[in-house]
């Protein structure tokens, strides 16, 4: 009895070793992918106008928008998968590739950013739905990579990772949302170069995901 019980500990332990793991995997991809951080230029240059209730309102419902767009991703990815015929393999190939590309982008630097085209949009006040959906909730957000990212973690897996994924990318929301509302002081204290460094490093993260997503696939689709 004692030896079988010991038996079931070190099976625990094992069992919740293997959850740490995935969830910091899981939490390091997402948050490589939505970068919240970055995404804070942006959000003050859409809401620049408005006083601070609206910019509460408006970072609440973008990243509730985001949140429920990943949740039906995460949890219809099986169903997604089967009525397009759609293998885990083949999503792994191109969610690596996407993730790259985005990752590259990141590190390489645009002349022309993100914030910069989506800033130089007139924005109103009154648009607050509208801004939180696009673009700060899709695809700044939750957008192709975090939702590859996300179906590709959570589709071939039980319930419990399922939840981990949910969890965690819910635990990134609030994060963001934190990050929106203090803003300005944050830019103000680490100031802009340091975003940029911060943004960097993201990228290099991601376009090594993006790597280990593609050879993952492709090991799956040609069985080697």
């Amino acid at each position: 009895m004692p030896v079988n019980k010991f038996y079931y500990i070190a099976d625990m332990m094992t069992l919740f070793d293997n959850y740490i793991a995935f969830a910091t995997t899981v939490f390091m991809g997402l948050l490589a992918i939505v970068n919240p951080i970055s995404a804070i230029p942006v959000f003050m240059e859409l809401t620049s106008h408005m006083d601070k209730k609206a910019k509460r309102n408006i970072a609440t419902k973008s990243v509730l928008v985001a949140f429920c767009i990943i949740l039906v991703f995460s949890v219809a990815g099986k169903l997604i998968f089967h009525v397009f015929g759609i293998t885990l393999a083949a999503l792994r190939v191109t969610g690596g590739i996407l993730v790259f590309v985005i990752g590259y982008e990141m590190v390489r630097g645009d002349k022309e950013s993100k914030s910069e085209k989506l800033g130089a949009q007139p924005v109103k006040a009154d648009q607050g739905i509208s801004i939180a959906i696009t673009p700060l909730a899709m695809p700044l957000l939750a957008g192709p990579g975090a939702i590859t990212t996300s179906m590709s973690y959570s589709a071939a897996k039980d319930l419990t990772h399922l939840a981990i994924v949910i969890a965690i990318y819910a635990f990134i929301c609030y994060i963001t949302y934190l990050l929106f509302i203090a803003g300005e002081r944050i830019v103000k204290v680490i100031g802009t170069n340091v975003m940029m460094v911060i943004t960097k490093m993201m990228g290099l993260i991601l376009a090594v995901i993006g790597v280990q997503m593609l050879a993952l696939g492709l090991r799956e689709l040609f069985n080697f």
